[in-house]
């Protein structure tokens, strides 16, 4: 039988008029089923069936109410590098427990502007996880003129929940380890440290605002351990790479231990640094800890389980993770929030 309506576009409203029942009796049979008698629910179902109507617009719906179910954590660059830096995987390891004890979804989004050209992608979550400033700012405008519940980890927004561990007090508990162990030149292998990209040495290049750069606040506390002790680090002893790679920190690494006299200590900004130093040390028959020192950043796996065991700063990503999404789907319930640090000191130092 032809359904004679099948060429009129149907709506919860229309369709409760043909019903001669409410738009909220019909609305219910399809999304509050505990709200009807099963015989009502049933009758009206398959009145619905019969006139070729499916069920209200879940997108329409989603729309009109803003509840998606779905959490948008932007990333700070491009989606890729996040699944090559361990620190990151775990931190979204925490996150997706307690989405998934949540029945929330996870939308990655890169912190990259031309990937939201004549798009909305970030339209679709209903709140939102800043994993890191993103590479373009002007994406953090697009995001606050929603007025969603949004957390900032690693680095702060005003009038918004934020999410941090000591990065300061971290720094300068390896850094005065070092000095405590060493006599002569140390150098930084640090981690985006400038606007600019690539591997460089910071002597010409201006370093990023504080509340913007974890690696900042890291960098800040080397140089104040570093004045404590009348051993200043000379800006052309600090090096800045684009990503925590191994690539890159091979050649900021063959760099730094190229200048005269040689470095007797590396602080690195992140463990995947420290574990390339550890490379480059040993491709030039350079001693570890006797001839070189070496102290990282995270406490990934892979420090412990290298061999020279890795000293390093470590910082609860797991935990960062699942923190930050109980923030964002409670915000009422918390405040912002500072992670504690701890030096793990190993065979590097």
């Amino acid at each position: 039988m032809v359904n004679k309506y099948n060429n009129k576009r149907l709506t919860v409203k229309s369709v409760a008029s043909l019903l001669g029942v409410s738009s909220a009796t019909v609305s219910n049979a399809f999304n509050r089923p505990d709200q009807l008698s099963s015989a009502l629910r049933m009758r009206i179902l398959n009145e619905c069936v019969r006139l070729g109507y499916h069920g209200p617009n879940p997108a329409a719906r989603s729309l009109r109410t803003g509840a998606t179910g779905v959490v948008g954590v932007m990333l700070a660059d491009k989606l890729a590098y996040n699944f090559t830096d361990p620190c990151a995987l775990e931190f979204l390891q925490g996150v997706a427990q307690v989405l998934d004890d949540s029945q929330f979804n996870m939308l990655l989004m890169p912190g990259r502007k031309e990937f939201y050209k004549e798009k909305s992608l970030e339209t679709i979550p209903e709140r939102y996880i800043l994993y890191g400033p993103p590479r373009d700012l002007e994406l953090l405008d697009r995001i606050e003129i929603q007025r969603k519940p949004m957390v900032t980890v690693d680095f702060t927004l005003p009038n918004h929940l934020s999410l941090n561990v000591d990065n300061y007090g971290g720094a300068k508990a390896a850094a005065k380890h070092i000095f405590a162990g060493t006599i002569g030149p140390v150098a930084v292998i640090g981690l985006r440290l400038t606007h600019d990209t690539g591997v460089l040495r910071l002597d010409k290049h201006q370093l990023l605002e504080a509340a913007l750069s974890i690696s900042r606040q890291r960098l800040e506390a080397y140089l104040d351990a570093a004045l404590e002790v009348d051993r200043p680090i000379p800006s052309e002893l600090i090096w800045s790479v684009d990503a925590s790679t191994w690539q890159e920190g091979i050649r900021a690494v063959r760099e730094a231990l190229a200048t005269q006299p040689r470095p007797v200590a590396l602080l690195c900004m992140s463990d995947q640094l420290a574990l390339a130093a550890i490379s480059v040390a040993r491709e030039q028959n350079i001693k570890i800890p006797s001839e070189l020192k070496i102290v990282g950043f995270d406490d990934i796996p892979a420090a412990r389980r290298n061999h020279p065991e890795v000293s390093t700063v470590y910082q609860p990503s797991v935990e960062k993770g699942r923190l930050a999404a109980m923030m964002v789907l409670h915000p009422e319930r918390y405040e912002s929030r500072v992670l504690p640090t701890t030096l793990h000191i190993r065979e590097t130092s």
